[in-house]
């Protein structure tokens, strides 16, 4: 599909798997950031960042790279924190689920 959407990959018309793991892991997140007592400088770009991945993962937009610019801000905002890493790694395998990663530069990290 055009933009680097995809279509649903549920079985005659039901839920789509990567729609619910995707979900799924980004109320994790969002419930452990909410619940993380540090005073992180970005959090309210992680929750709204966040809070846009549902709702437009849930309404049908898959827009593999915006959701993966998405990830991104989180990562940055949230990333240096081990605690929340688990969760992050989750929403992270969700939207591979929606797509391949994109080729690595030599000397480029993956997120």
């Amino acid at each position: 599909m055009p933009g680097g959407q995809s279509r649903p990959a549920g079985r005659s018309g039901g839920p789509d798997p990567r729609v619910e793991e995707l979900c799924t892991a980004v109320s994790r997140l969002r419930r452990e950031l909410a619940a993380h007592p540090a005073d992180l400088r970005d959090r309210t770009i992680a929750e709204d960042e966040l809070a846009a991945l549902y709702a437009m993962v849930s309404a049908g937009v898959h827009e593999v790279p915006r959701m993966r610019r998405s990830l991104l801000l989180v990562a940055g905002a949230v990333g240096s924190v081990s605690a929340l890493a688990p969760a992050l790694a989750r929403v992270r395998h969700g939207i591979e689920l929606f797509g391949s990663r994109p080729e690595q530069r030599t000397g480029e990290r993956a997120v």
